[in-house]
């Protein structure tokens, strides 16, 4: 056993020796500025700028809570990488269907970043809380607000549908608040809480309201999506037009009569079952009724066959230069 000592212990000595003989070395050959670049990955806290604009409101960012509550989400989003990038390209498909609804309606283009952060532009998306669609609507609200709820029929997941009816829920809370913030956090937590609590509270701005955390970040998520968005680079992400996803075009068909199978109706414009409900996610059931009672008609849309390719060598119509390096 000590024959063992003899060899191990003058070992570990020489490698200890050579180890603060490398550490010296590396420490001399060091940089002294501790801003110059390391070999590894920084992660560097988002500036926080002085103020932000969201529906041509202004929002000073020099409070503590504004200032804190804003640099919790930007840097949340810069750092939620995978997730923010998607985001960007979701929506080179769908601001281009929801831009207009909302200038129709007399709503902030701002607001399309409500939806963002709602449902991460995904129309078929489910909370759980039921809320559901591209604007997460719950059955109740969705009912109130025009549209169709039922077995086959869901309009929540239809787009277009569900974009004119967040339309409406906003006009009707702006028109109450006067104020777009107020507006959009009522679009989390219900005009009734919102008004509620500016009463219960004393305040007048729904910005200085004690509320539950969801709500709390609410806005400050939506306005953090917009700052990214509108300079993606800034942040740290980098995309190529042919990155995004492409805008499907598309066939409207009127149908006024039931439809029996889904599946052989989509068969007969040479597209699948599949590809019917994910451009028509609004239909959730196998087939459509249409009551001859009290006639109406639905609009499906049939994507067009060369719509669905990718091709190499192919331009994606850009909606927003600022979101690519090219």
């Amino acid at each position: 056993m000590k024959k063992y000592i003899y060899i191990i212990v003058p070992a570990v000595i020489v490698c200890l020796l050579g180890f603060f003989f490398l550490s010296s070395e590396s420490s001399k050959n060091a940089p002294t500025d501790r801003r110059a670049p390391v070999v590894a990955s920084m992660t560097v806290s988002v500036e926080v700028p002085d103020e932000v604009f969201f529906a041509d409101e202004k929002f000073e960012m020099s409070r503590y809570d504004m200032h804190e509550r804003f640099d919790r989400e930007i840097n949340s989003f810069t750092y939620w990488h995978s997730s923010t990038l998607l985001l960007i390209k979701r929506a080179n498909r769908y601001f281009p269907i929801i831009e207009p609804i909302l200038a129709k309606n007399g709503i902030p283009d701002d607001f399309k970043y409500l939806a963002v952060i709602e449902s991460s532009l995904n129309p078929r998306a489910m909370s759980s809380a039921k809320a559901s669609g591209m604007w997460q609507f719950i059955q109740s609200a969705a009912k109130i607000y025009g549209l169709e709820v039922g077995s086959e029929v869901d309009e929540r997941y239809n787009v277009e549908k569900s974009t004119e009816a967040a339309c409406k829920y906003l006009n009707d809370a702006y028109r109450k608040y006067q104020s777009w913030s107020s507006a959009a956090l009522s679009y989390n937590a219900g005009q009734g809480r919102i008004t509620n609590e500016l009463s219960s509270q004393q305040a007048e701005d729904g910005l200085d309201l004690w509320l539950v955390e969801e709500t709390s970040r609410y806005f400050f998520r939506i306005m953090a999506a917009k700052s990214i968005f509108e300079n993606p680079y800034k942040y740290g992400f980098v995309l190529k037009a042919d990155q995004l996803y492409k805008p499907i075009k598309f066939k409207q068909v009127e149908v006024k009569e039931s439809i029996s199978d889904l599946a052989a109706f989509a068969q007969t414009y040479d597209i699948t079952y599949a590809q019917l409900k994910d451009f028509n996610s609004w239909l959730r059931d196998r087939k459509l009724t249409i009551s001859t009672k009290s006639p109406k008609s639905y609009t499906l849309l049939i994507p067009e066959k060369e719509s669905l390719y990718y091709k190499k060598g192919e331009k994606i119509k850009v909606h927003d230069k600022r979101w690519i390096t090219e």
